[in-house]
């Protein structure tokens, strides 16, 4: 704890709860004349300095002399609701996060004034004691649920089963445990976890059970087989949807308390049209899925991401969400989360969502994707334009990406905006932000230089058809054609000039470096740098892979000419993947130990490899056989070395045989060979490769020189 009386502080670890929950009650004020433990927060960045960061907490970097408090800071959120994640973030980025990684994460909501975070962790538990109480066997359940990297579309009734073998129970307990400390600690930071409840997915089995319910077969999704797609739905206006929404949230509430929350999360046609388009039918669903909320919870309140009106936007027409809308009764029982409204906003065709809450929210991030992108000047103006347009329901601003990697700054900026009622200032914003991530009062002008340059190229994407991450293309299945300029929210086209923005902001970073070398020992600083090399490599590789097809295109071209071409792209990813296996961030090991970790040790072989399974198919392959082939690709060490340049080489190696042979380019044949890579590393077990290794290699600085020597 603190001592007021002399100002002095020792250096902890970790600040007490009870000066953390200012940030989330919706009101923050400091004064000169002491310092109230609720406003500690706002005191921590703005005034000490410090911060969480996904790298990392620097809360133990107070100086011994508290800084004075000085001018007073005011401020009070603009909207009652600060949200966070999306469903699929609890599969994309958290699905294997121990108690540690979920202790840090809610800190770092609460220093940024999250209230309202969404809270998955565990659902399976719940809904296995609800499918039993209707009669449901295990093995009915099994066949249903599906791997621990891929529970999010089954929670969305997109895919059910699973691939790689069954469910484990002790997953689900293990799960179940870790809920109870994630939805104790939010609510201890003063935050409202927006909890599970049942969907109406259910097993097959339970058709042959009650043969008189009303049950109907989804859509099927994204080309996977009929055997894990299809996924049976039970009618909300069925009695047996009551029934069993009854018995989830009535064993929910008792787990975690009866209090705890009243905001319930509940999406039936993520990415899976409903059985029909009448307009009484749409209208029938949402009143009886209400129903059954407030029949388990009185004061139930419906929160659901909108992605459904912009993922079907030809079926979900303003009339059928009017009904569909219509049938959840007032504007206060139910919360939208207009979930991409930086680029594809909903709620402007949808006149304020007919009334209903919604809040602003920033998707941006596809599957985990960690290529460069945002648009500073729409995250601080968007929001406050939606909100004092004539007849706003909108009811606050959140972030709903896919996963958490890289690109903080546009988070950051997205959760701060909601505590101003006026645009941020985007210099000034950028400049004190740095200074705190790096932690300086006067941050070398070259570090300040290189993020204003990244802040007025990167992160002023005006560009409205790349408004995403951008995917590079080094991670996508090798092809002669299609993985350059594409648009939509899987860009790989670069909006762009790397020679004005990415590599003058490296060599300025580099240049801080030289000014002020204590800066090699700031996490945040290092990871920073090895993150504008990655996208520097990123860029080039587009420019040779472009000479590579040139060539190889070329009438008459030679074997070797065609090899040569090719051999920048493979320098590229060795130098890649020695680059990021520098720094603990990048390390595709963090991912398969952070998996493997859930077996607690255990002898059985099969467990550990079930869990690495899982880890490994979904930044791959997503899928048995390559359904969703690299949407959940990452730039990690040990991903690009022994996944993504094994299958460049081949790729390389197939175009010179062409060449060699007369025999013409077969994509069929191409498409093939690489899934037989993808479903051979799939199966794999980390570490027992020559050169995979679970830890950090190397020298950052070394390598990043190189890096630019090589490809500046």
């Amino acid at each position: 704890m603190w001592n007021w009386t002399t100002g002095k502080s020792p250096i902890i670890h970790r600040i007490h709860v009870a000066h953390r929950k200012f940030c989330v009650s919706g009101v923050v004020v400091l004064s000169t004349f002491g310092l109230a433990s609720e406003l500690m927060c706002r005191y921590l960045t703005q005034r000490a300095g410090v911060d969480i960061w996904w790298t990392g907490s620097r809360l133990n970097e107070l100086p011994s002399v508290l800084p004075k408090v000085g001018t007073p800071i005011k401020a009070q959120a603009i909207v009652p609701y600060r949200y966070y994640f999306n469903t699929v973030t609890f599969s994309y980025t958290t699905a294997f996060w121990s108690w540690d990684k979920w202790e840090s994460q809610l800190d770092w909501l609460a220093l940024r004034g999250v209230n309202l975070p969404l809270a998955w962790v565990g659902y399976e538990f719940i809904l296995i004691e609800t499918f039993r109480e209707v009669g449901l066997t295990d093995a009915d359940i099994a066949s249903f649920l599906s791997g621990p990297a891929f529970q999010a579309w089954n929670r969305f009734g997109n895919i059910q089963g699973s691939w790689g073998g069954d469910l484990p129970m002790a997953w689900v307990t293990d799960q179940f445990a870790l809920q109870k400390q994630i939805v104790a600690r939010m609510a201890a930071l003063g935050m409202t976890p927006v909890l599970p409840s049942f969907t109406g997915f259910v097993p097959r089995a339970l058709s042959a059970l009650y043969p008189n319910a009303s049950i109907v077969t989804g859509s099927s999704w994204s080309g996977f087989p009929t055997t894990l797609t299809g996924v049976s739905f039970l009618e909300p206006f069925d009695p047996l949807f009551t029934t069993m929404q009854k018995s989830f949230i009535t064993k929910q509430r008792a787990a975690y308390g009866a209090d705890l929350s009243h905001i319930y999360t509940l999406d039936q046609y993520n990415e899976n049209d409903p059985f029909s388009g009448d307009l009484t039918y749409l209208h029938n669903v949402t009143e009886g899925t209400f129903a059954s909320l407030r029949a388990a919870d009185p004061d139930a309140v419906w929160l659901l991401q909108g992605w459904l009106f912009f993922s079907s936007l030809s079926f979900w027409t303003n009339e059928r969400i009017e009904a569909y809308l219509g049938g959840v009764p007032g504007n206060d029982s139910m919360i939208i989360l207009d979930l991409y409204s930086e680029a594809q906003p909903q709620w402007n065709r949808t006149s304020s969502y007919f009334g209903k809450q919604w809040v602003w929210c920033e998707l941006h991030d596809y599957g985990g994707n960690m290529g460069f992108e945002g648009n500073l000047q729409q995250l601080t103006t968007g929001p406050l334009a939606a909100l004092t347009s004539p007849g706003s329901s909108m009811k606050g601003i959140g972030v709903t990406m896919e996963g958490q990697e890289g690109n903080e700054l546009v988070y950051d900026i997205m959760l701060d905006q909601a505590w101003s009622p006026t645009p941020l200032d985007t210099t000034k914003y950028v400049d004190a932000w740095v200074a705190r991530r790096y932690q300086r009062v006067s941050v070398p002008p070259p570090a300040r230089d290189a993020w204003r340059t990244l802040a007025s190229t990167v992160y002023n994407n005006q560009d409205p058809n790349t408004q995403a991450t951008i995917k590079s293309i080094l991670e996508l299945s090798p092809a002669l054609t299609g993985l350059t300029n594409r648009t939509g929210h899987h860009p790989t086209a670069i909006p762009y000039n790397t020679n004005t923005s990415i590599l003058p902001a490296l060599r300025s970073l580099l240049g801080a470096k030289a000014q002020d070398a204590h800066l090699t020992t700031v996490p945040e600083f290092a990871y920073d740098v090895v993150d504008v090399a990655r996208q520097l490599l990123s860029n080039r590789f587009i420019d040779h892979y472009n000479t590579l097809i040139t060539t190889y295109n070329t009438p008459n071209t030679t074997t070797q000419a065609v090899s040569d071409a090719g051999s920048p792209l493979l320098s590229i990813l060795a130098d890649l993947d020695a680059l990021l296996g520098t720094n603990e961030n990048f390390l595709l090991s963090t991912w398969i130990s952070d998996a493997r970790q859930w077996a607690h040790g255990s002898q059985d072989a099969s467990y550990v490899r079930y869990l690495e399974y899982n880890a490994r198919d979904q930044i791959t392959l997503w899928g048995p056989d390559g359904e969703i082939n690299d949407y959940a690709s990452k730039a990690w060490a040990g991903l690009v070395g022994t996944y993504y340049l094994p299958r460049w080489e081949a790729f390389v190696e197939y175009l010179g045989e062409t060449k060699k042979s007369g025999v013409p380019y077969n994509a069929t044949l191409v498409s093939q060979r690489m899934l037989d890579i993808g479903s051979q590393w799939a199966k794999e077990t980390w570490g027992e490769n020559k050169g995979e290794t679970w830890g950090v290699e190397g020298n950052t600085w070394e390598v990043v020189n190189r890096v630019l020597q090589r490809w500046a």
